[in-house]
């Protein structure tokens, strides 16, 4: 009988030690508290759309007279790229700085007619943007996971432009005495702009988010000048003739892409219990 009561005993306190020591185990880590804060990189691809006019100037050696001509000028085409930036959040406000670098399908092909130069002749122009950047500050309000940020910068961008001259030459051919008016010529700028917009950012984990934005950008003017006196081989009788040609870049684009963040916050330490 003793015996028994010993084991029983015995079973009794080492059950209670269990369910004491258990008690005493250390809790799981609570789950990290997400932040915008840390270096991101993404890509991003949309769509770009722009506006403006394509003015020229020259002077005509056959009349006499100087001309002024402007058409509209509307390029759109798929843009797409990579982007790296770095955020800051403190409480429920976001300040970053991003850059990014876009390659372009955007081109425009304008074609000016000129009643009395050469007998009234053509020069077609095709532009198109290569190669696209910015560097650009963020700023924004965060809800936990989403984030409403208006962006803004300099922009700059590489546009590649080629001029074709076509002759009238019903009008050209006794002018000349026969001799066809036609030429190519390329121009390469680069121009620096500024561009604003916002977007909203929405983090599907700590470290993946997506995001879509809108912006604006203005390139300012792209200028081609000596379009026949310096670039055009055409005849001799040519000689004191001019075009120079004027255009205005402005681009609206909308964007979505992704963004990978690098956890910049160390690891929770864990809770060791103490008996």
């Amino acid at each position: 009988m003793r015996c028994q009561f010993l084991l029983a005993s015995i079973s009794a306190i080492t059950l209670t030690g269990s369910a004491f020591a258990a008690d005493l185990a250390p809790p799981p880590p609570p789950p990290p508290i997400f932040t915008w804060t840390g270096v991101y990189l993404g890509g991003q691809i949309g769509y770009a759309w722009g506006s403006g006019n394509l003015n020229y100037t020259g002077f005509d050696p056959f009349s006499g007279l100087a001309f002024t001509t402007g058409l509209g000028s509307s390029p759109n085409g798929v843009i797409g790229g990579a982007h790296v930036g770095y955020d800051l959040q403190v409480n429920q406000f976001v300040f970053g700085l991003e850059g990014t670098v876009d390659g372009t399908g955007l081109r425009n092909t304008a074609v000016g007619t000129f009643p009395a130069f050469f007998g009234g002749s053509t020069l077609e122009a095709t532009t198109k943007a290569d190669v696209e950047g910015s560097i650009r500050a963020r700023a924004g309000l965060a809800w936990d996971r989403a984030l409403i940020y208006a962006t803004g910068g300099v922009a700059f961008g590489g546009f590649n432009s080629d001029y074709s001259f076509i002759g009238n030459l019903n009008g050209v051919h006794a002018l000349n005495g026969g001799q066809l008016f036609f030429g190519n010529n390329n121009f390469s700028n680069t121009r620096v702009g500024w561009t604003v917009g916002g977007g909203i950012d929405y983090a599907i984990t700590s470290n993946w988010s997506v995001f879509a934005e809108y912006r604006y950008t203005n390139f300012g003017h792209i200028g081609s000048p000596g379009l026949f006196a310096g670039g055009f081989a055409v005849a001799p009788v040519l000689a004191g003739a001019f075009v120079n040609s004027n255009r205005t870049i402005n681009q609206n684009q909308v964007q979505i892409g992704f963004s990978y963040r690098f956890d910049m916050l160390p690891p929770p330490v864990p809770v060791v219990a103490k008996y």
